[in-house]
């Protein structure tokens, strides 16, 4: 079994998302719309252009997403999207791309006991993230079962 992680946002999922998969490296699959619903009832509060739901593969992991309907989005907090790049490079390029126009960095990108670089910040669509390249302190890492 593998979590799903499902993000909500504020009517600019489709944007969001696909800045996520030209950062990421993901792939979109189908995105269906309020457009695309049968009927008048199978719709959700707003417009034709929201997105009722939408899916980006990424390595192995799916995140889906959709527009919150009507007024009921709210902040997410209480979690974070967490990345691990494989390379140092990889952690400083994607870290460019999502904090881009960020909300707010609480960690901005530096070294910590546990990784060579580690960075915490709440992206310009209001995702909030976790970046963290071990490097060489990976040896340190091993979770225990």
């Amino acid at each position: 079994m593998e979590p799903t992680i499902y993000l909500f946002f504020n009517q600019n999922c489709l944007e969001a998302m696909t800045h996520y998969a030209k950062v990421l490296g993901g792939e979109i699959g189908d995105v269906f719309r309020n457009a695309d619903a049968p009927d008048a009832e199978s719709r959700m509060p707003g417009g034709d252009h929201l997105v009722m739901n939408m899916a980006m593969k990424l390595g192995t992991a799916t995140v889906m997403a959709s527009d919150a309907p009507g007024n009921m989005y709210s902040k997410p907090q209480g979690f974070a999207v967490t990345i691990s790049p494989p390379s140092r490079a990889e952690f400083d390029r994607i870290f460019e791309g999502l904090a881009k126009d960020a909300l707010s960095v609480m960690m901005p990108p530096g070294e910590t006991f546990w990784a060579e670089r580690f960075a915490m910040f709440t992206d310009c669509f209001g995702t909030p993230w976790m970046l963290s390249y071990a490097g060489s302190k990976a040896a340190n890492q091993e979770i225990s079962r």
